[in-house]
């Protein structure tokens, strides 16, 4: 874990990192309501499943690689390691305009909603540009045919991929806490404040 987080600390490989965007997608699912409650209830019944559990919003991503392997000698290096991102925000959206002050009541609270699962975008980025600093220019030695570094490479991409899960964890405990940031911003839609 100290290996990681030494290794996010070191997103200097501005010629990798600076070669991709992410490819930002925000979906929606219809919910039905013309008061806050309703809001959140239909949001509770057609929010999208994780596990077993309906969420408000999700953040999720689609992430591919275009890796070049080179042997060099009797080791192997990878020489340079790109990433096709795909960001998928899924968030609801009222099926009928709203009348105020429910429509006000809503705004802020996709507003807020919207901006936490920017957070998790971001870290998703941040596990990306992670995962090519440390694996690009990486060198496995005794592996002329590339097959073990292939092997390290899913290793630290394990790692950094577990790392970033841990710290969404982490955020959204305490955003969904009593007190939290979404805690608040579903108060503020039900009770209408």
């Amino acid at each position: 874990m100290k290996r990681l987080a030494l290794l996010f600390a070191l997103i200097s490989l501005p010629s990798q990192a600076a070669d991709w965007q992410a490819r930002d997608v925000v979906r929606h699912y219809a919910v039905s309501g013309a008061v806050g409650p309703e809001l959140y209830a239909a949001i509770g019944e057609a929010g999208p499943l994780i596990g077993q559990t309906r969420a408000i919003a999700h953040t999720n991503w689609d992430l591919k690689w275009s890796r070049k392997y080179v042997p060099e000698g009797s080791a192997c290096v990878l020489k340079s390691a790109k990433p096709f991102l795909t960001i998928i925000t899924t968030l609801p959206k009222p099926t009928a305009k709203l009348a105020a002050p429910a429509a006000r009541f809503w705004q802020s609270f996709i507003d807020g909603i919207a901006a936490h699962e920017k957070v998790h975008a971001a870290g998703i980025r941040a596990m990306t540009e992670g995962i090519i600093a440390a694996t690009a220019g990486l060198t496995v030695h005794n592996d002329p045919g590339c097959k073990l570094i292939r092997a390290e490479v899913l290793k630290l991409v394990t790692e950094a991929n577990e790392d970033y899960k841990a710290r969404s964890r982490v955020f959204d405990r305490a955003e969904m806490a009593d007190g939290g940031n979404v805690h608040r911003l579903i108060l503020g839609l039900v009770n209408g404040r």
